[in-house]
């Protein structure tokens, strides 16, 4: 991964190029705990050669997968960063994946290996924000 920040005083914004092989996923959450987010928007294309996206079942309180076993283009990648229960980074990112026959497949990613890249930014919040587990929902939500 490569990666790039700007800075215009209270914001930061990164971009990042994200390299084949990489899962997409784990690299983003891995660098906005290096960098220490806290709050921050997401938003990335490219492509990956397979992928796992979710539907969230709100009766059984779990994400149901769809695998995305081909290559596919990333459409729309959307979501943010906030921190989590446990003070590390907590990604939610939603994303939308074009197959070769013009179909597309979307939800939470859950995961997304990078073939052949993937351009991330990621602009910083002025705002921290916190995820906090709301056990009757069974999934962890920006807590404002």
């Amino acid at each position: 991964m490569k990666s790039k920040s700007f800075n215009d005083g209270a914001e930061r914004t990164f971009v990042l190029v994200l390299d084949p092989g990489e899962e997409a996923f784990k690299s983003i959450t891995e660098f906005a705990e290096r960098e220490k987010i806290t709050g921050a928007s997401v938003f990335a294309i490219g492509a990956f050669s397979q992928a796992k996206v979710g539907w969230f079942d709100f009766a059984a309180k779990t994400y149901k997968p769809i695998e995305v076993g081909e290559q596919c283009e990333v459409l729309s990648l959307l979501g943010d960063v906030a921190q989590g229960d446990d003070g590390k980074a907590s990604l939610h990112l939603h994303a939308v994946l074009g197959l070769q026959d013009g179909t597309v497949r979307g939800g939470h990613l859950l995961s997304g290996l990078v073939q052949p890249t993937l351009e991330v930014t990621i602009t910083e919040t002025v705002v921290h924000l916190r995820r906090k587990k709301r056990p009757e929902l069974g999934i962890a939500l920006i807590s404002i």
